[in-house]
């Protein structure tokens, strides 16, 4: 049988996950959009995103996959509703995945009027999340450059209108929420909003800041769990002795010290050892200059906010407050696929475009990843490619270094365009990837 047929009896019950087909596609059918966030990459000062749509023929070249996927996500740098062929698309792709598969996207709702509602419940979505990272009209307009929370108001009104006009329970509608500094005490508030409209889950993610103008509005600590956690216990070891252990840098390079020095010294080395045995790095300055009393407050928030999702009935996911060190790609390990709309197969989130992003003062130069391009071959053909199926592979073993935990972060082998090999020798670009470690969160 050709790999892109299947019996019908088995494009109903679905098909098990298998290597020789991605699981999940994320199809960027635009990067056309009618708002402009500060957040977005599109709005860096150095914005070079390509503005264009993709073509029906290119959406064909990826029908081969669609018996054998678990989602298919219709969006990427753009606004979905702005494509003239959203509804065919997501038509074709109903016909084509397996029942127990969904098909949405992620969108502004500025478009969405009574007649584009019905639209989109007729073609058979299943999922559409809504962009909301606040319900003030002034931070709205501010975050959303363009968009209005009447926006949002009416979005919701049309969608629980269409839905109950077709008697459809299928489509579920959420929201996304991008936290910052500048909207994390409203978060609770926004979650509850959502929900007395209609919203059944929520996302919500830290900022990846592509503008070194809002970076600082990154909520999220840079020290990874493991540092937090040896720190901690140390500091509140040295607070029992008598010690201040934020004193270190005024008394470690002093070649006479006194009988205090010297204990604060040592407890400092017995940190440092405990950190190196856990094989974790310490940035001490960093973890000397953390604002406690800010992260307790991040984490009060989190909780307000948790309660309010299980009254409400609101599937949500919360983001970390710092990089976990066991690391995990959601993408290759769920075995997705990303495509550009000019046809090009990248592997993830963090190599799909070229940008530049700034992680704790730290700028990362990327590039995107590219294993083939849909006019030359069909989406299975490129997935199964020997150099696309060794980049999975290399990524699953996760041997690849954590540079924004390393002391020399970010060095050249990372911190350029254009990546050869890290440190280790291990040829994919992932240890200056922050995606795998919990901090950011997608439609997927």
């Amino acid at each position: 049988m050709e790999p892109h047929l299947l019996k019908e009896k088995d494009r109903k019950e679905g098909t098990s996950p298998s290597p020789l087909y991605p699981a999940k596609l994320f199809v960027e059918v635009t990067t056309k959009c009618n708002l402009k966030c500060n957040m977005c990459v599109k709005q860096t000062p150095d914005g070079i995103i390509p503005e264009g749509n993709l073509t029906p023929e290119l959406f064909r070249k990826l029908e081969p996959a669609f018996p054998y996927l678990e989602a298919l996500i219709l969006n990427g740098i753009g606004e979905p509703l702005l494509h003239p062929y959203l509804e065919d698309f997501i038509k074709r792709a109903k016909e084509l995945v397996p029942e127990n598969a969904w098909v949405g996207f992620q969108s502004n709702g500025i478009l969405l009027t009574e007649d584009r509602a019905l639209s989109l419940v007729d073609a058979g979505l299943d999922k559409i999340c809504l962009s909301v990272d606040s319900v003030s009209k002034e931070n709205f307009s501010r975050i959303r450059e363009g968009g209005k929370v009447g926006d949002l108001e009416r979005a919701f009104s049309v969608l629980s209108k269409a839905k109950e006009k077709r008697n459809n329970k299928r489509l579920k509608v959420g929201i996304e929420f991008v936290l910052m500094k500048d909207n994390l005490f409203e978060l609770p508030q926004t979650i509850r909003w959502a929900s007395e409209r209609g919203a059944s889950f929520a996302i919500v993610t830290q900022l990846l800041p592509y503008d070194k103008r809002i970076a600082e509005q990154a909520v999220y600590d840079t020290n990874t769990f493991e540092a937090i956690s040896i720190y901690k216990q140390w500091k509140e070891r040295a607070k029992k002795e008598g010690i201040d252990i934020l004193r270190y840098y005024d008394v470690f390079m002093k070649f006479f010290k006194n009988s205090y020095e010297e204990r604060l010294c040592s407890l400092v080395e017995q940190m440092k050892a405990e950190a190196r045995a856990k094989n974790t790095t310490l940035h001490l300055e960093r973890l000397f200059s953390r604002d406690e009393e800010w992260f307790r407050k991040v984490e009060e928030v989190f909780e307000e906010t948790k309660a309010i999702a299980r009254e409400q009935e609101v599937d949500i996911i919360l983001p970390e407050l710092a990089p976990k060190n066991s690391r995990k790609c959601e993408f290759v390990e769920s075995m997705s696929a990303f495509v550009s709309w000019d046809g090009n197969i990248h592997p993830c989130y963090f190599l799909w475009h070229r940008y530049v992003c700034y992680i704790g003062g730290l700028e990362k130069f990327v590039k995107p990843w590219i294993f083939g391009n849909l006019k030359e071959s069909d989406i299975l053909e490129i997935w199964n490619r020997e150099d696309f199926r060794d980049f999975r592979a290399r990524v699953l073993q996760y041997e690849f270094p954590f540079c924004f935990d390393c002391s020399f972060a970010l060095c050249d082998y990372a911190q350029m365009e254009d990546f050869i090999q890290d440190c280790y020798t291990i040829k994919v670009p992932c240890g200056a990837c922050l995606w795998c470690t919990g901090l950011f969160h997608c439609l997927q």
